[in-house]
């Protein structure tokens, strides 16, 4: 894998280098996830994308500067509908748990639904037109809290935990089949409500200029500091160089180009921490009596419940715990991208890719996922490129009229799925548990 990435670094550019490997890290981490869920527990989650889209609306939640004019406008009538539906799921709840009489806790509670419906419009719908008519091209939504990015890693993994224990007490319960087609649909919910929710995070116009943890290029470019880093560290290739305006422009140049370059790497140095961190975290957990249960509740889940293991309960857990981490990654891809796009969050990436990831890096293996997450990525970007050489290379002698090498010219987008589907059934037919698959202890 790392001479891969050196091949890309000398081949094409080391800004696209790095760029993958802060993908790789990314993806990575939302493996690590999955892993928990399914590798430990054997829990089909196909609802990936939602929780990662939550982690990205954390972002933007945590780090956006607050606009006072909607809020003003519609602040005080979203909270007040806010307090009712809170006010309204805790007295379902209340009765739920409390009145005996099936007949009469349905009633309650179904007009408790209609009333509250009812109040919780009366504030909800005057408030939404009053905050998305301020300001549409730039805002017209309430914005966020204005923290630093950084923090909103930790606070999206807690926001994806939160709606995955919602999510786990009403599906958990389904066989494995009817779960994974419960959670796609839910995480498609999801996303049209952030695609239609426009006083909450813009909808499809996207929230853009987000904070940053890592220094602007701009700002590195201006610094003497960094120029004068460029350019010892670029003193051969300068040297060679006798008129000044000639030196002072290609010194620019490498300035532009490192000053890109420097950022992805303080990107990547946040990222492997996290990941670290994670994987670490990951690691203590598998290989405790409490990852033992896991895999045996995973693995037998009659014979779990024979001995007293309460099996809905410890797959809720678990379920949590794996949204959660999907959460924080959810949250450093939107940090990485500097934007939040609710358009851009498709099953295709961000659950089919996931978990494309977990098999063929081997389920069950922690560092089998990282793997995965790693090669996956990689392939994924470098398909095309690699398809476009091979072509080229193969149509040599073919003029560049004829229809054969334009078709195949034409079709180099699609190889990656060509690429990426043939991997699978050699990794299926030749490694069926994965590269690096699930160790298996002997107590």
């Amino acid at each position: 894998m790392g001479l891969l990435l050196l091949a890309v670094g000398f081949g094409q550019s080391w800004s696209l280098c790095i760029l993958i490997i802060n993908m790789c890290l990314i993806s990575s981490i939302m493996t690590l996830g999955i892993n928990i869920q399914w590798g430990y527990a054997g829990i089909f989650n196909v609802g990936i994308m939602g929780f990662t889209a939550l982690g990205g609306l954390t972002a933007v939640l945590i780090s956006h500067y607050s606009v006072p004019e909607a809020v003003a406008a519609g602040g005080k009538n979203m909270l007040i509908s806010f307090l009712v539906l809170i006010s309204a799921i805790i007295l379902i709840y209340f009765i739920k748990n409390n009145l005996q009489k099936k007949i009469f806790k349905y009633v309650i509670i179904t007009a408790i639904l209609i009333i509250g419906f009812y109040i919780i419009n009366l504030f909800y719908k005057p408030a939404v037109l009053a905050i998305e008519e301020i300001d549409t091209a730039h805002t017209g939504f309430l914005g966020g809290l204005g923290l630093p990015i950084t923090l909103s890693w930790i606070v999206g993994g807690f926001v994806a935990a939160g709606v995955a224990f919602i999510i786990g007490k009403i599906t958990l319960g389904l066989r494995s089949d009817y779960l994974a087609i419960a959670t796609l649909g839910i995480s498609e919910i999801i996303i049209v409500l952030l695609k239609q929710e426009d006083w909450l995070s813009r909808g499809v116009r996207n929230v853009t200029g987000l904070d940053r943890p890592v220094p602007y290029e701009i700002d590195l470019q201006e610094s003497e500091w960094f120029v004068n880093l460029i350019e010892k560290f670029n003193f051969i290739k300068l040297s060679n160089i006798v008129d000044k305006l000639e030196y002072q422009k290609q010194l620019s140049e490498l300035v532009i180009k490192g000053s890109s370059i420097y950022v992805k790497l303080c990107y990547t140095g946040l990222f492997v921490i996290v990941l670290l961190i994670i994987f670490f975290l990951c690691e203590r957990a598998l290989n405790s009596p409490w990852g033992r249960m896991m895999r045996a509740i995973r693995d037998n889940e009659v014979s779990a419940k024979a001995m007293g293991k309460n099996v809905i309960k410890r797959h809720l857990q678990v379920f949590v715990l794996g949204s959660a981490v999907v959460g924080i990654a959810g949250a450093m891809l939107t940090t990485l991208n500097g934007q939040f796009t609710p358009g851009s969050y498709v099953p295709l990436r961000y659950t089919f890719l996931i978990w494309v990831m977990v098999i063929i890096g081997g389920s069950g293996n922690n560092l089998g996922s990282v793997l995965g997450g790693f090669i996956v990525w990689f392939i994924w970007i470098e398909a095309a490129p690699v398809a476009k050489y091979i072509i080229e290379f193969a149509t040599f002698g073919i003029g560049e009229t004829s229809n054969i090498k334009i078709h195949l010219l034409n079709s180099i987008p699609y190889f990656r799925y060509f690429v990426m589907g043939l991997l699978m059934l050699l990794i299926l037919r030749y490694m069926p548990k994965g590269i690096l698959p699930e160790k298996k202890i002997n107590n």
